[in-house]
């Protein structure tokens, strides 16, 4: 990565990080205000915390996330406008990264789309956070958002199977992972660290595939995240709520989905296609063990309880710290190596790839030893 590259994604990661840290007090407290705050389920619930604890941490996430693309998307249209004269005066910085401007507006449709996406998340979110919307209305307002992105936008992977099955395909995998962050939402300080990882790990992929927007965003995700994370790790004094984690489990989708996995001009070959499955294979993990375990119980699927991940570990005698922890050394040995997936051949990218289910079956094993 040359200086321009690197600068870009420190400012992305900086300044996302800056408003996450500086406004999420400021909806803290206006949440307490207002009474917008998860009150205790008492005993026997799938609620941990002792008392009321301020929602709404998803606006702040959501604003740290979208207001830097606002401004770089404005930034990039004012500039393209600008004849080179013009264009000398800016500051130092700035005409370095001119030769990005023009794949940026080019782009903006589909950046406006995803923006739009993310609001609806976002809005779905609030909505639920105040009141529980049923989980098939939230399910097909997901459906709603991916089949525009994929369908009307051209926001799609696995285009060489044929337009109908690349979307069907980019759909499925939106609201897996939609779902996967706002199931992982269920102990302090984890969906939001989690999102935070793989974020910056995605981010290193994109960088090193030449790509310069897409790993901006994807470290703008992190920054929002991991700003947030100061106030939100275990005790929290404030929860993100749906209004976050739909829209970080969307972002992180989206990201993945217009990373380049695969591109033999940049000698990355097709076992990069393997990279999303490997990096958030921890929150698919945990999805996948809570739907199978409520499925054999005859419960819903979708009603919350306290058989995540997370919640095993307390089970086998681990604070909440040490849980927290525990998932995010967890994510970073499987996610990691997904880095160099795209620069192996299949020989060695299955070996990767049965890495990382090894990793999970191990995990499966400590945790199900009784069952």
């Amino acid at each position: 990565m040359n200086l321009p590259v690197v600068a870009a994604g420190a400012a992305a990661l900086a300044l996302s990080f800056g408003i996450s840290v500086v406004l999420t007090p400021l909806v803290r407290g206006w949440a307490l205000r207002r009474g917008f705050v998860d009150h205790p389920s008492g005993t026997g619930g799938h609620k941990q915390h002792k008392k009321p604890t301020s929602l709404g941490g998803g606006i702040a996430i959501t604003v740290a996330i979208l207001l830097p693309i606002v401004v770089a998307l404005l930034v990039a249209t004012v500039a393209r406008r600008m004849g080179s004269e013009q264009l000398s005066v800016l500051p130092g910085w700035m005409p370095i990264w001119t030769p990005w401007l023009g794949g940026i507006a080019q782009k903006m449709p589909q950046a406006l789309a995803v923006i739009f996406g993310a609001l609806v998340m976002h809005l779905l979110g609030i909505v639920d956070d105040h009141r529980p919307l049923s989980p098939l209305f939230k399910l097909v307002v997901q459906i709603g958002v991916a089949l525009l992105l994929a369908a009307g936008f051209g926001i799609r992977s696995g285009e060489a199977l044929g337009v109908l099955p690349a979307v069907v395909l980019t759909t499925l995998w939106m609201v897996v992972l939609i779902n996967a962050f706002n199931f992982m939402d269920n102990m302090d300080g984890l969906s939001a660290g989690v999102a935070g990882l793989t974020a910056i790990i995605l981010a290193i992929a994109g960088f090193t595939a030449g790509q310069v927007f897409v790993p901006c965003v994807l470290l703008m995700i992190a920054g929002a995240a991991l700003g947030f994370l100061f106030y939100n790790a275990p005790p929290a004094s404030i929860f993100m709520g749906d209004a976050g984690s739909l829209v970080m489990g969307y972002m992180l989708a989206v990201c993945s989905i217009l990373t380049t996995f695969y591109d033999p001009e940049q000698l990355r070959r097709p076992s990069g296609v393997l990279v999303p499955l490997v990096v958030f294979s921890i929150p698919l993990y945990d999805m996948a063990s809570v739907i199978i375990q409520r499925y054999r119980l005859g419960l819903s699927i979708f009603r919350s309880d306290r058989r995540h991940f997370s919640h095993r570990l307390l089970k086998l005698g681990k604070g909440p710290r040490v849980a927290i922890l525990t998932i995010y050394l967890a994510t970073l040995a499987t996610a990691l190596p997904a880095i160099l997936l795209p620069l192996l051949n299949w020989a060695g990218a299955l070996l990767i790839f049965g890495q990382c289910l090894c990793v999970l079956a191990i995990i499966a094993i400590l945790e199900f030893r009784d069952a």
